[in-house]
């Protein structure tokens, strides 16, 4: 009985307490002080109805090499309680689909979802081998091929690291062909190819060769999000491509104020904008799961308040976080 009371108490304090406490620290000054969640014996109260169909599908969550603020089984849990219909893991150095299987074993009927990133861990270029075994592991739940993050060339460049990270095009901006063979796997797999933390330009690039290939689910991250924000001109292009664009929300939680103050706040009314400029295309994750951010659950009601008080309707909401993410992953047919 010790045994089991302790591991209990251990889920709920590091998946409940990790995130609930650093609300007020992170979100701007008044953000969620309308809305009160309630502690209970289990777990936090969420807005149910608010949230119904809600799909997120770029988490973070430990076990990872980077301290989170909940872990997968403990935010699954609180997902299916809040009434969302599915969710998808991501971490920049491990696989989390095989993770997703046994979620899944735990928790019946949870659509649970995992997906690969083509970093270091992987090797110094991006790995169609691993890729491969990521589509062929136990029960199919890898539904992302994340194209080089922390560690892209890009990323490396616009930190001024002196090592070169890991390319995606050659000097003349063409896509090297162990991309191109990673976009052939998920064509055939019919899973998402996203640019991780390709350039603008490069994503552009990689858009037009995806359709090329046959990429069904292309998308481009964060297209909002700090150096890798798009203009407008450049999303529609991808778009024309084929390609789906991803809005974080992230970006309106950090800035001066939070514990993540180096990056620059984006507001409410320039994230409406980005969603709104092709919202059958386009589709809003969180991109959370930092330890000094708040829970993702909290965050994506915060999300879909403000942007209703920001005039987005009810129309581009669903597309936004239920059907476009849905499809996206494999749940609904176009």
């Amino acid at each position: 009985m010790e045994e089991k009371i302790s591991r209990r108490h251990f889920i709920r304090d590091s998946v409940l307490t990790g995130g609930a406490l650093l609300v007020g620290a992170s979100l701007p000054a008044g953000a969620m002080s309308s809305h009160v969640f309630e502690e209970r014996d289990e777990g936090r109260v969420f807005d149910k109805e608010l949230l119904q169909g809600v799909c997120d599908i770029h988490l973070h969550a430990s076990p990872d090499s980077r301290e989170r603020s909940v872990n997968e089984f403990g935010f699954m849990r609180d997902a299916c309680r809040a009434g969302y219909r599915a969710v998808m893991f991501k971490s920049n150095d491990f696989s989390c689909h095989d993770r997703a299987y046994i979620i899944r074993q735990a928790l019946p009927g949870a659509e649970c979802f995992g997906s690969i990133c083509m970093n270091r861990t992987h090797g110094d270029k991006v790995n169609a081998f691993a890729v491969r075994k990521a589509v062929e592991t136990t029960g199919g739940l890898c539904r992302c091929v994340w194209l080089p993050t922390l560690d892209a060339a890009y990323h490396y460049k616009c930190e001024g690291r002196k090592e070169k990270g890991i390319p995606v095009v050659d000097e003349r901006g063409n896509v090297l062909p162990e991309v191109v063979e990673v976009m052939e796997i998920c064509a055939e797999a019919d899973i998402i190819l996203a640019t991780g933390h390709a350039s603008p330009e490069e994503s552009i690039a990689l858009a037009r060769k995806a359709r090329e290939v046959g990429v069904g689910k292309f998308v481009v991250t964060h297209a909002n999000s700090h150096f890798w924000t798009m203009t407008e001109a450049q999303i529609r292009t991808c778009v024309d491509l084929g390609a789906y664009i991803e809005c974080c929300y992230l970006p309106c939680l950090w800035g001066e104020g939070t514990q993540m103050p180096q990056y620059k706040r984006q507001g409410i009314d320039e994230f409406a904008h980005f969603v709104r400029i092709v919202p059958e295309r386009s589709f809003i994750s969180t991109d959370l799961g930092q330890a000094v951010m708040p829970h993702p659950v909290e965050v994506m009601a915060h999300c879909l308040r403000a942007l209703r008080e920001a005039g987005v309707g009810k129309r581009d909401e669903d597309l936004l976080v239920r059907r476009n993410p849905a499809r996206l992953i494999g749940l609904d047919k176009q």
